[in-house]
């Protein structure tokens, strides 16, 4: 309400924006519950009675029970795949950081010889792949077949994110740079005391991006990699998830001794899977999300 002359008078409501308020938040809040209720639906399968859950499921779990992971835990191999897809995961990410932030402090040097030049030769990589027999025979020729460094060496640059890290340096103030080198400090002791610090939104950036990456790729694991012990746990998953009929009937076998008797079903034993499979991801990432979303927007190319 205004005050004029001593006299309240109430402000006039706009219905327009009253209403243009109203469909916003409706159509939003509809595309959360869109977005949302998939996982959602996945978490209470996985926790439900395989025996009512074939009924159905929708906003709560048909009973509960926890014997799909249970079963799934205990499937050979799965805790040394996991180990292997945890170091991994964080191997790799180390490696793409530290490989991708070097590489691009680089390339902003105007001294650097033929700067332009790897410039481009980055940003080719973008745009052009050499198929997957290049790959595989490249892979083979570098002695990578049945190693661990297959899982982090071939990452350890991204023309994305090294374009991310370059643009993002550059709007550092020159200053600081600059006072640095009066002081006597070289290249590498100013990324690591200067550079890097400063950085820190756009490295949470390609940070979440690599362990995204390395946590949920298999491929590489599937075509080059036969040692059971080098196996990922997205593979390991994946065979599972594709013998799901199988692993429900064993499932029902080894507990067929128990006080409680319950059958796994194909559904359930799915559902488990992609939980376990996501659920890390979706447990870190809130942790990163606003260097996440502060580095896109600083470290975005511009136009």
């Amino acid at each position: 309400m205004e005050k004029t002359a001593g006299v309240r008078t109430r402000k006039p409501i706009n219905w327009s924006d009253m209403a243009f308020s109203v469909v916003n938040y409706t159509l939003l809040t509809i595309l959360l519950i869109i977005t949302i209720y998939p996982f959602y639906y996945i978490f209470i399968y996985s926790i439900s009675d395989s025996f009512q859950a074939q009924s159905g499921v929708f906003l709560w779990p048909a009973g509960f029970s926890l014997e799909s992971y249970r079963a799934t835990l205990q499937l050979n191999g799965l805790q040394e795949a996991a180990i292997v897809s945890v170091l991994r995961t964080i191997i790799g990410t180390l490696l793409t950081v530290l490989c991708c932030s070097f590489f691009a402090y680089l390339i902003t040097k105007r001294e650097m010889p033929m700067r332009k030049l790897i410039y481009r030769f980055v940003l080719i990589t973008m745009y052009f792949n050499a198929g997957f027999i290049p790959w595989y025979l490249t892979m083979k020729a570098y002695g990578l077949q049945n190693n661990f460094l297959l899982y982090v060496l071939p990452t350890a640059l991204s023309g994305f994110n090294i374009i991310l890290i370059k643009t993002f340096i550059e709007q550092l103030p020159p200053a600081l740079e600059e006072s640095a080198k009066i002081d006597g400090a070289g290249y590498f002791t100013i990324f690591t005391r200067v550079i890097f610090p400063l950085s820190t939104p756009i490295i949470a950036t390609i940070a979440v991006f690599a362990a995204l990456g390395q946590w949920n790729t298999w491929f590489d694991n599937f075509f080059l990699v036969e040692n059971p012990n080098l196996q990922t746990l997205q593979l390991v998953l994946y065979n599972f998830l594709n013998q799901s009929n199988s692993i429900s009937s064993m499932s029902a076998a080894e507990m067929t001794n128990s006080a409680e008797v319950r059958t796994m079903t194909p559904q359930s034993i799915q559902m488990t899977i992609t939980m376990l499979v996501t659920l890390p991801i979706v447990v870190v990432y809130p942790m990163l999300q606003r260097f996440f979303v502060k580095g896109i927007m600083m470290g975005a190319v511009k136009g």
